[in-house]
């Protein structure tokens, strides 16, 4: 089971050199994964809880590609009403060729009333126009003369029925966000029950869990999957691998905008766990 990192690329705290050190921060921790968010305008509804400045995640990917040479790059998640899907298709294509084939495309519907108004997408239209634009990226990406071979995972997110059912007919893997265990447990039953009904082979399973350290264990049914002790950390993993998990984003930012400010909670946050997963070099393997 590989782990991924969610990257705030918004926020007070936030400029290139700060990015540039979370995405050394997370390869130079052995991560396998960096991912980053989705907003176009900064209206109110979103500024509330991912304020400016908001790096878009195609430049800002494109960036970290130049000063990272392992870790994947990806999108946590890309909202796909947002863009013509002929526009992502290759942008994502020329990322993923410029990157040396690292990219995962993780999409999504969206939820900010606000943002798809000053964009001029209808909200309540959102989940038809993102099974379009997933048709249609799909057959530009088949389109190899014009965009290349672009193998690109494709992750869709969602956390309801029909975002199980979209990920069954288009996705390489659901990727749900931030949900406790039993959710994510049902969940995974439910989504091969949909792709039996639709005689599709069933997606990976890929989850962004939250990353919350603690010093007491966090309990009670309303616990997030990554909150608690390292213990608890630990052991949520161990479950989700069970589950079937192909790959796991750890989310360390906590809804606080002025978290972005003090990046270095989150990063001894991801130290702890890179060490509890990666057991210690031998005296021979230092020198």
């Amino acid at each position: 089971m590989k782990i991924g990192i969610n990257v705030p690329n918004f926020g007070p705290g936030t400029d290139p050199g700060v990015l540039r050190d979370w995405a050394r921060t997370v390869e130079d921790l052995g991560f396998d994964l960096l991912m980053v968010s989705d907003h176009v305008a900064v209206t109110p509804d979103v500024a509330e809880r991912y304020p400016a400045p908001f790096y878009e995640p195609f430049t800002t990917l494109s960036w970290l590609a130049g000063v990272t040479g392992r870790v994947r790059l990806g999108t946590t998640v890309l909202i796909a009403p947002y863009r013509h899907p002929l526009l992502v298709a290759r942008m994502a294509a020329n990322l993923n060729d410029l990157s040396g084939g690292r990219l995962v495309l993780g999409v999504g519907v969206g939820w900010a009333r606000q943002e798809f108004a000053a964009l001029g997408v209808p909200f309540e239209r959102r989940g038809r126009l993102t099974d379009a634009h997933l048709v249609d990226l799909r057959a530009a990406w088949a389109d190899t003369a014009s965009y290349g071979t672009a193998r690109i995972p494709l992750w869709v997110g969602g956390n309801s029925e029909a975002g199980l059912r979209r990920a069954v007919r288009f996705a390489d893997a659901w990727h749900p966000l931030r949900c406790t265990l039993p959710m994510l447990r049902g969940s995974v039953a439910r989504l091969g029950e949909l792709a039996a009904e639709e005689r599709r082979p069933v997606p990976a399973f890929a989850p962004r869990i939250a990353l919350r350290l603690t010093a007491e264990p966090v309990t009670g049914p309303e616990r997030l999957a990554g909150e608690g002790t390292i213990e608890q950390v630990m052991a949520d993993l161990d479950r989700l691998r069970l589950l079937g998990a192909d790959t796991v984003v750890l989310d360390p930012y906590h809804g606080d905008p002025r978290e972005t400010r003090r990046p270095q909670a989150a990063w001894q946050a991801l130290a702890a766990v890179a060490a509890h997963i990666q057991p210690p070099l031998t005296p021979t393997e230092q020198s």
